[in-house]
């Protein structure tokens, strides 16, 4: 089939034919740079694909930091108002237990003096 390729350049100036030949080069040529172009177009769309998907992986990954963040910040919080709580309670305990001491103290006295007067 080739020579049927070629049996149109018979009988053309050998310079008409140089200047095929070099065309036909050229084209070649083209094609081969071409097809290194179009390989490396696909393997930028791969590399592309692949960071768009990490970029996505961890944007969904920062989302759920972002929850456990707040999660943990709300219990915090929580804590922290049960401790206030339970620190406000201790100190009216505390309070409850000096003034019942107090109170403990003033009828040891009252059955102290009261003792002494039966004795007397």
């Amino acid at each position: 089939m080739s020579w049927a390729v070629e049996e149109w350049k018979e009988g053309l100036s050998p310079r008409v034919l140089q200047k095929i030949h070099e065309l036909e080069s050229q084209v070649d040529k083209l094609k081969k740079e071409r097809q290194q172009r179009q390989y490396q177009l696909e393997t930028l769309e791969a590399a592309l694909q692949k960071q768009k998907q990490k970029v996505e992986n961890e944007k969904n990954e920062s989302a759920i930091l972002k929850r456990e963040n707040q999660s943990l910040m709300e219990l915090c919080d929580n804590l922290e108002k049960a401790k206030q709580k339970i620190s406000h309670d201790l100190q009216v305990r505390e309070s409850q237990v000096n003034i019942q001491s107090g109170q403990l103290n003033s009828c040891k006295k009252d059955i102290e003096r009261l003792e002494q007067e039966l004795k007397r």
